[in-house]
């Protein structure tokens, strides 16, 4: 399946939709930027990179506590 993107918009990159997934972790978007995001990123896409982000974000609250108990 493809998918129509509208006229004048480019498929999104991986780094743009990092940058989407950083911004929406921090809870602040400006809503013209997000209705942009909505148009250019795949679902997919978004997904992939929420759950790596989760993974990391998860992984270095664990990796700071082991360092902060073993002092």
């Amino acid at each position: 399946m493809s998918q129509s993107h509208p006229p004048g918009l480019a498929k999104a990159s991986l780094g743009r939709t990092i940058k989407t997934v950083a911004w929406s972790f921090l809870g602040i978007r400006k809503k013209s930027e997000f209705q942009e995001d909505l148009a250019r990123v795949s679902p997919f896409h978004i997904i992939g990179v929420g759950i790596v982000g989760a993974l990391i974000f998860v992984l270095g609250l664990v990796a700071l506590v082991n360092w902060v108990v073993a002092k």
